[in-house]
């Protein structure tokens, strides 16, 4: 009888083990990028002037490794839109950066209040998307190129 209640407890405790080991988190994909933004406009004023660049620096991981880079820039009650993507390889392929960019904002730009989104896409497919609030007007101080 002993043998029969060792073989019985034997084989619950393998079937046990296999339950749980077979039920552990087997999820291996990299969480989704993420971004952090530093500076939007020139000290981070989150202010731009129409016919100078856009000073925008972030900080960005991604463990599943950079795909591409995009910023739109549009405005709050308007139609007017700025779309720019990176893909060059300072930024692609890699897990971690400082995305650093002065983006040009045309003369023709209306004023008024925009918004900002940086969305950077992994190599897996995902996506995540930093966004900001940004004023283009003509008394905002310009940013130099030498950032």
């Amino acid at each position: 009888m002993n043998r029969k209640i060792s073989l019985g407890v034997t084989i619950l405790l393998g079937l046990c083990l296999s339950f749980f080991t077979s039920c552990d988190d087997d999820n291996d994909d990299p969480s989704k990028p993420e971004i952090t933004l530093e500076e939007v406009g020139h000290e981070n004023s989150k202010a731009v002037a129409p016919g100078s660049d856009l000073h925008l620096e972030a900080i960005i991981t991604a463990e599943g490794i950079i795909k591409q880079i995009d910023v739109e820039i549009h405005q709050e009650d308007g139609s007017y839109e700025i779309e720019e993507s990176y893909t060059d390889s300072k930024y692609v392929g890699v897990k971690n950066v400082t995305f650093h960019e002065h983006i040009d904002i045309p003369a023709d730009a209306p004023e008024g209040d925009y918004h900002l989104h940086l969305t950077v896409t992994d190599e897996m497919g995902q996506t995540s998307t930093a966004e900001a609030e940004l004023s283009v007007n003509a008394e905002a101080e310009h940013s130099d190129h030498e950032h």
